[in-house]
This record gives structure tokens, C-alpha cells and sequence, in this order.
């Protein structure tokens, strides 16, 4: 199971928000690639990028800092995060990124989802986040009505890498992730799933990885991470055993 290091980016900044919340941020590292470095050094096979400013502006916002993070180090990133017609994928692919998420557009426009996975094999990942089990978009300032795992099935049959799965409730609340409701959604879909929100301490990434039969591939921490609650090394050798 692979453990991805979440580097949000707001104003050009490394930041945990709190359920979303903009106006809750924390800065964590004013240098994203300082920050990559770091990750990367310890051993982490993949950095999970948000340009955050970008969800809700609806293009890419930090563009700067994604090249500087890229730039940084070897290891694959994913980015989403204001990506949302074929330019800005291919653009993105084009300029290093290994993966590119696909959030409010797969909720818009699930054509071009699609289009892009066969276009781009395997580097294309849907990100689901989610409110009391329904999908939220735009940064999550707007949630819809449809639920989770309906949105998902659309993708069973178009090659999506992952299935990026957000409880908003639970991310950078230090609550601990929403395992039960990850493991569900991972159950109804042949994708892999990577969870997301909430972990924050070996105790979570225990649970998930006892649940990673259902099919949760992998686990996205952040704030747990910056602030030492989780220590890398011992993450990294948990997640590999």
C-alpha cells in the first residue's frame, strides 16, 4: 500500500485547511519544493500535489510552485485541483506531472473523463470528495446530490488509475479517517481506491491497511505529517511490510 505525502498549495505556500475551509489554513513550508525534497529524501514513492487556489478558481492558480516541486525530485506526483478541460491535462502531463486528477469535471462532464483515460493511459485519477456521502465541487464550496459511489461506477469501464476518495468531514480534523465508508466504496468498484482525510496517527494507517483487501490501494496524510503526529519513517516501513 503506498502512502502519499499531501503537498496543498496555497499562495504559493504548503498549507493543511480545515475541512475545506480556506479561511482555516495552516502554513506549513512557505518552499513546496523544500518540501517535496523532504518527502522525497525519506522515501515516499509518490507526492499527492492540490493547487488549491486552483479548485476554486477553476484553472491552475500555483503554477510556479508545481514546477518547482517537479523540478525537485524523482518520485511521481499526482496534481489536481483546478484541471478541468483537455488543455490543462495535457499541459500538465506534458510539463512532468505523472498523474493529473480529475475532480469537478468528472462530475460535470464525465465524456471528457473519459476521453482523457484513453488518450493518456494511466496517468488520469478521479477525486470523489465527499460530504455526508455526497460529491462536493469547486474547491468543495458546493455539494451536489449525487452520492459517491454512483459517480465512481460511471468510471468502472473508462481506465482510471485511481479513485481518490475525500471525506470532508474528517480531513485536517485529526479525527481519524472515515475507513468503513472507503472500504465500501472500494468494494463496489474494480478501480483502486486511495483514501483520503482524517489519518492522523499509525493507528489509521493500521486500519486502512487492514481494510486494503477491499481494494484501498493507497492513503493520503497531510497535516499529521507536518506536525509530527505521524513520523515518516515509521509510516513508510508500516505501509511496506
Amino acid at each position: 500500500m503506498i502512502l502519499f505525502p499531501a503537498i496543498d498549495l496555497k499562495g504559493g505556500s504548503c498549507v493543511r485547511l480545515l475541512r475545506g475551509e480556506m479561511d482555516q489554513a495552516t502554513v506549513f513550508n512557505t518552499d513546496p519544493a523544500d518540501q517535496a525534497r523532504k518527502f522525497a529524501d525519506a522515501g515516499c514513492e509518490w507526492l499527492h500535489v492540490v493547487d488549491l487556489d486552483g479548485a476554486f478558481a477553476g484553472r491552475p492558480v500555483n503554477a510556479e510552485a508545481v514546477a518547482g516541486i517537479i523540478a525537485a525530485i524523482k518520485a511521481p506526483v499526482q496534481l489536481g485541483g483546478g484541471i478541468r478541460d483537455m488543455r490543462t491535462i495535457e499541459s500538465w502531463l506534458e510539463a512532468g506531472v505523472r498523474r493529473v486528477i480529475l475532480g469537478t469535471v468528472a462530475l460535470r462532464d464525465p465524456l471528457l473523463v473519459k476521453e482523457a483515460c484513453r488518450r493518456f493511459p494511466a496517468r488520469v485519477a478521479v477525486g470523489i470528495d465527499a460530504r455526508d456521502g455526497r460529491v462536493a465541487v469547486e474547491g468543495w464550496a458546493r455539494t451536489s446530490e449525487i452520492q459517491a459511489v454512483d459517480l465512481a461506477l460511471k468510471f468502472e469501464d473508462a481506465g482510471v488509475a485511481a479513485i481518490i476518495y475525500t471525506d470532508i468531514e474528517r480531513d485536517g480534523a485529526m479525527g481519524g479517517p472515515n475507513v468503513e465508508a472507503t472500504a465500501a466504496l472500494a468494494r463496489r468498484l474494480t478501480t483502486p481506491v486511495i483514501a483520503s482525510g482524517g489519518v492522523s496517527s499509525l493507528d489509521d494507517l493500521k486500519a486502512i491497511k487492514a481494510a486494503g483487501g477491499s481494494g484501498i490501494a493507497g492513503v493520503i496524510s497531510g497535516r499529521a505529517l507536518y506536525d509530527g503526529r505521524i513520523d515518516l519513517a515509521a509510516a513508510l516501513a508500516l505501509m511496506k511490510d
